[in-house]
């Protein structure tokens, strides 16, 4: 995997309730895609950005953000890296080895209502659109 210039620390937004020390491991589905089950990981170095997939997530859960920890190498994350925005601005990555739980993180960003619904919106017309495919 190639080498990242950021050293965190990094997020990982879900709405799993976990503990620290708990392993979050690649191989479910896909939050944005259903029908693709995830060969890798993915965390940000922006609580932000975290906040956000925590919300997006599926799943009846409340949003939750985690401070984590890669356990392995890592890469920047394809699917918004170069394809999307030039260089890494969201300071996305993805990691085929687990991330550790350090902490759950309380005093992140939340959407409002509005914002929320139109996130929701954008990510259903992408799974609607062939062109929204997801780099796995």
């Amino acid at each position: 995997m190639s080498s990242t210039l950021d050293e965190g620390p990094f997020f990982h937004g879900t709405k799993a309730d976990l503990h620290e020390g708990d392993l979050l491991t690649p191989g479910f589905r896909s939050n944005y895609r259903p029908e693709v089950v995830m060969n890798h990981i993915y965390f940000t170095a922006l609580v932000g950005g975290a906040g956000l997939a925590a919300e997006l997530a599926a799943g009846d859960g409340e949003p939750r953000v985690y401070a984590v920890e890669p356990t392995g190498a890592f890469e920047n994350d394809p699917n918004v890296t170069d394809k999307k925005f030039p260089g890494n601005p969201t300071r996305s990555y993805r990691s085929d080895a687990p991330l550790r739980i350090l902490r759950e993180v309380d005093d992140w960003p939340r959407l409002a209502p509005e914002d929320l619904a139109a996130w929701r919106e954008r990510l259903a017309a992408i799974r609607d659109d062939e062109r929204g495919e997801i780099i796995n």
